[in-house]
């Protein structure tokens, strides 16, 4: 994910959601086990950051993007089999 998404971020410092997702699914994430934040607040501001997640198995695989920077980690999924609060099920 981390070289994922930092080709994304070469790409584009701030990048869309769709850029996101775009990018993880080409790389072989299917799109039923991803995840990615909003790029824009409710009230139609930049968001500081960006969050993409990947479900394997018990697990998620986070990546952030903030300041151009990637930083990803590996935590666990939440009891509903997500990655995100508020994450449809």
């Amino acid at each position: 994910m981390a070289d994922v998404l930092g080709s994304v971020v070469a790409a584009n410092s701030k990048p869309a959601a769709a850029d996101i997702t775009a990018a993880l699914t080409a790389a072989g994430v299917p799109a039923r086990n991803l995840e990615v934040s909003a790029g824009r607040t409710p009230t139609g501001l930049d968001v500081d950051s960006m969050e993409a997640a990947a479900v394997q198995g018990k697990e998620c695989v986070i990546g952030q993007i903030r300041d151009g920077k990637v930083t990803v980690a590996v935590l666990p999924a939440l009891s509903n089999g997500k990655c995100f609060v508020g994450a449809p099920a």
